[in-house]
């Protein structure tokens, strides 16, 4: 019997806002994102980055828009233990073959407070740096979106409660846009507005969010217990 991951979802994500993606398990998340992202192709329906409507891109048209418009940021850093942290902020672009924006880089490694672990590798850091070298390798493309896959989940509060404070400074002080699945409401309450799932459908979008807010329209949902 074929499952229906998502079902007529319509979902706007604004450029330079911060948008969090909640709902119980199974609700259609991480398909939701992954499909945004390219990760994933739809079965019905269009998804369009920046005007671009990714069904209409061939694989390797599709890997590149992913490589140049699309940033990640997943639970598990990703980073090569054998390279520097400059080194794997600067990854992608080497696989690209380009150079990156000297002073863009340099914005990206002082917002982030990077500058004195840049000749460090990935043991040499804490889990909270590795998390802003891999938040750093995400924005140094200039994304046109960066998607943030629970993205505290592996942290400690104190070491989450620093990313997602970094999150927020990325569209803040420097007009990312940002999509971040989570279960957390306080992380979501660091968010512009909160997209609610339930059953592959959307339930409710809430503007200006507040942990209390969130967690109350989570338990209608029956996503906390």
């Amino acid at each position: 019997m074929a499952v229906c991951a998502l079902d007529n979802v319509s979902v706007v994500l604004p450029a330079g806002r911060f948008t969090a993606v909640m709902g119980p398990s199974g609700a259609g998340k991480s398909t939701l994102m992954h499909c945004v992202a390219g990760l994933d192709g739809a079965t019905s329906g269009k998804v369009y980055v920046g005007g671009q409507e990714l069904g209409a891109l061939s694989d390797r048209r599709l890997t590149r828009l992913r490589r140049e418009r699309i940033g990640f940021v997943f639970q598990a850093f990703n980073l090569l233990p054998t390279l520097t942290a400059l080194d794997n902020i600067t990854l992608p672009m080497t696989l690209a073959g380009t150079r990156p924006d000297r002073e863009w880089l340099d914005t990206v490694v002082r917002v982030l407070r990077l500058g004195d672990r840049l000749t460090h590798r990935p043991s040499e850091l804490s889990g909270g740096q590795q998390q802003r070298v891999a938040l750093a390798r995400a924005l140094v493309t200039r994304p046109q979106i960066v998607f943030a896959d629970e993205p505290t989940g592996n942290l400690d509060s104190r070491t989450g409660a620093e990313v997602l404070a970094l999150l927020r400074g990325a569209v803040d002080d420097l007009g990312q846009t940002v999509a971040m699945v989570t279960h957390d409401p306080a992380a979501a309450a660091r968010a512009d507005a909160v997209v609610f799932l339930a059953d592959g459908r959307v339930a409710d979008v809430m503007d200006a969010p507040t942990a209390d807010r969130v967690l109350d329209r989570m338990h209608g949902l029956g996503g906390l217990s």
